[in-house]
């Protein structure tokens, strides 16, 4: 395995968008035709491999600009919570995969729905539920990343009305970032790993697209 690993999924106009408006891009122009290659795209600030800030779930929570980039990058760890099927993840499953999650860590976690990025299956996966989020705010996360759509329980399978999102409250209320849609090898489970995604320096953004890298 290469030093630096890419835990990005590909943008493009078929990136994971949730329930906002689907990226789109085009070629302006193109050397051939004008001489230089210019392309332009628009998309919603939590499209693709993203992170959430506080603004995101908390009023006048801090925004993407806001925050230093030390909360964006450093020590962490991979826990493997592997799911054939879309069922909730608690405390006592991430308690059972944890075995070095040390205070101001970046925790990935990976249930192996990276893999199905693209797929229609891929809006139904797994989640956290509050008892999770507690367990992460107790070891004072810095950055929580997770392996798809959201950390919370997904639109397809809410009941009727529902509009907790225990994980985004819970996690963002106590300064901890969340970043979505990565790509998590299963040769990084259990590492010890350096962790960066720095998103675009977006002004009063409530999220932003990032390019997360790890290196053991």
């Amino acid at each position: 395995m290469d030093e630096w690993v890419d835990l990005s999924q590909p943008f493009d106009d078929e990136a994971a968008h949730g329930s906002t408006p689907a990226p789109e891009l085009k070629q302006l122009t193109t050397v051939e035709r004008d001489g230089v290659a210019v392309g332009w795209y628009g998309a919603s600030t939590h499209t693709g491999t993203h992170v959430d800030a506080p603004r995101h779930f908390v009023a006048g929570g801090a925004t993407i600009d806001e925050l230093s980039l030390d909360r964006f990058a450093g020590p962490g760890v991979v826990l493997g919570v592997e799911r054939d099927e879309p069922t909730a993840i608690d405390a006592d499953a991430l308690e059972a995969a944890d075995g070095c999650v040390e205070p101001g860590d970046v925790v990935l976690l990976r249930t192996g729905w990276g893999a199905r990025y693209g797929d229609p299956e891929y809006s139904r996966s797994p989640w956290l539920t509050a008892d999770a989020a507690e367990w992460l705010c107790d070891r004072d996360v810095r950055l929580l990343g997770v392996d798809t759509r959201s950390p919370d329980r997904p639109r397809e399978l809410r009941p009727d009305g529902w509009d907790a999102y225990p994980v985004h409250r819970t996690l963002l209320a106590a300064g901890t970032l969340i970043a979505e849609n990565l790509r998590l090898p299963s040769e990084l489970v259990g590492e010890r790993v350096e962790v960066i995604g720095f998103p675009i320096n977006l002004r009063d953004g409530d999220g932003a697209p990032a390019r997360f890298v790890a290196r053991r």
